[in-house]
């Protein structure tokens, strides 16, 4: 599962709004939207949003795994 529960924290340490992001920054709603319920969003997003913000991406989403099982169980 991917969250981007730490772009909300990069974003009040920087001093951005999500309002700047979509009326200087040219982010549209849906994306934020998207960001807001841990959605899918491209990597393009994600740089853009890296370049903004002057961050890494680890400042901005994290990936928490999940179990997988195999749709086949393994035999050894």
């Amino acid at each position: 599962m991917v969250k981007y529960d730490r772009l909300w924290v990069t974003m009040k340490k920087k001093h951005m709004t999500q309002y700047c992001l979509i009326k200087y920054y040219g982010v549209s709603a849906g994306q934020i939207g998207r960001l807001k319920h841990n959605k899918y969003v491209s990597t393009h997003t994600l740089e853009m949003l890296c370049s903004i913000l002057d961050c890494s991406v680890e400042e901005i989403m994290e990936i928490i795994p999940e179990k997988v099982e195999p749709i086949i169980p393994l035999r050894y």
